[in-house]
């Protein structure tokens, strides 16, 4: 039988795995101390435990333990990752470099350093119509980077489109030129192989929330091994993460954290191929029901250089012509997508990531963002072709009669 509501939007947020739940609730109602209280066994019990998870996350992405700092989502780790760089005395510069298509807890932080006198490149990516489009070309990246570049920020697979960046490039280049690289990997880690030491990172923010683990905690990645990474703290008070992050750590959070990567690790491969064979279901679906439809971002098909292809397997961002996304996604109430146009009262712009790939704002305000995740199904898939097939056909007639 088929579910009453489907959610299609795990770029946004994923639905908490009840295996990571059973691992956080005795932090919450037994071994329930902060972990900085050294003077008795509560406390030494809640550091074990945040140790412990420290080691499985670090282990993850290639990094050592003590190079994982604890903060309470992404963005913070994107201030704490760009801005820490910038607002430290000692650094190479005032030039940042970043791309156009970047998520907003990169670009508002450069965005006001800017302001601040600093001086901000974005470089553009391949536009709409190439199977590449999306993609940063890492040469513009060499020909970017200046004696006085402080810091480039790459996301590693963007949250709109799916884009997977070929950061290893990016990453040799930055390192020959001796600057920093920033990632923001909130959409990768758990989703594709990840490995900061093959890439090249200096820095790298990623969170729980969207592999299936609690909102409110999140990492970055300070590499420490050959001259470590110096930021300036954006957060002081007890001295927490090594002066970087003050603060209690949470926890159940962090012990949440670690499990939600553990299960993403073991199913990776699996469930890579099974949400892509799902996506590409529903993009089949949807092109075969419709005109009028368009991809945006890179191509399904699996390309080099990653097996996994150029987007991320759960992934896929479509335009339906002479349909205002905003109106499709509302109309629908029973499924769960984002609306490429970002239409909320604090940001009424169109999607930025769009716009930077060339589209119209028309075809840009006509977009649909479809996330799935671990817990849809072939049902579900179905469910939502016939929705937004039934949704657009709806909204073009009274279009045509308007």
């Amino acid at each position: 039988m088929t579910a009453a509501r489907v959610y299609m939007d795990n770029h946004a947020t994923t639905r908490v795995d009840p295996r990571v739940v059973e691992a956080m609730l005795p932090y919450f109602t037994e071994q329930y101390g902060n972990a900085g209280s050294v003077s008795h066994a509560w406390g030494w019990e809640a550091k074990d435990a945040a140790d412990q998870a420290r080691q499985t996350i670090a282990a993850a992405v290639g990094a050592g333990p003590r190079e994982i700092v604890f903060t309470s989502g992404a963005t913070e780790s994107d201030n704490l990752a760009i801005r820490g760089v910038a607002e430290r005395g000692k650094r190479r510069g005032d030039h940042l470099v970043s791309v156009t298509t970047e998520h907003k807890a990169v670009l508002d932080p450069l965005e006001r350093l800017g302001r601040r006198g600093f001086e901000i490149t974005l470089l553009p990516v391949v536009p709409a119509g190439s199977a590449s489009s999306g993609l940063l070309d890492p040469e513009p990246v060499a020909s970017a980077i200046r004696p006085d570049t402080a810091l480039v920020s790459v996301m590693l697979a963007n949250n709109e489109i799916g884009a997977i960046q070929l950061l290893a490039e990016i990453g040799a280049i930055c390192r020959e030129r001796g600057v920093l690289l920033h990632c923001d990997a909130t959409q990768a880690v758990g989703k594709i192989p990840v490995d900061v030491r093959a890439l090249q990172l200096d820095l790298m923010s990623f969170s729980a929330h969207k592999i299936y683990g609690p909102k409110g905690v999140g990492a970055l990645y300070v590499r420490r091994r050959n001259s470590p990474v110096r930021l300036q703290s954006q957060i002081d008070g007890g001295g927490q993460e090594h002066g970087l992050r003050s603060g209690t750590l949470n926890v159940p959070g962090i012990v949440g954290f670690a499990r939600a990567v553990e299960l993403c690790l073991a199913e990776l491969p699996g469930e890579a191929a099974r949400l892509a064979q799902l996506r590409d279901r529903l993009a089949a679906g949807l092109f075969d029901a419709l005109d009028g439809v368009s991809l945006n971002g890179p191509a399904l098909s699996p390309a080099a250089p990653s097996p996994l292809g150029l987007r991320l397997p759960g992934n896929l961002n479509l335009s339906f012509a002479h349909v205002d996304g905003e109106a499709l996604m509302m109309s629908m109430k029973s499924l769960a997508v984002s609306s490429g146009s970002a239409c909320t009262s604090a940001n009424p712009e169109p999607s930025h990531v769009l716009r930077a790939l060339g589209l119209s704002e028309d075809l840009t305000r006509a977009s649909l963002r479809f996330g799935l995740g671990r817990f849809n199904t072939a049902a579900d898939v179905e469910f939502a072709i016939e929705a937004v097939s039934q949704a657009v056909g709806r909204l073009r007639k009274l279009s045509s009669l308007a």
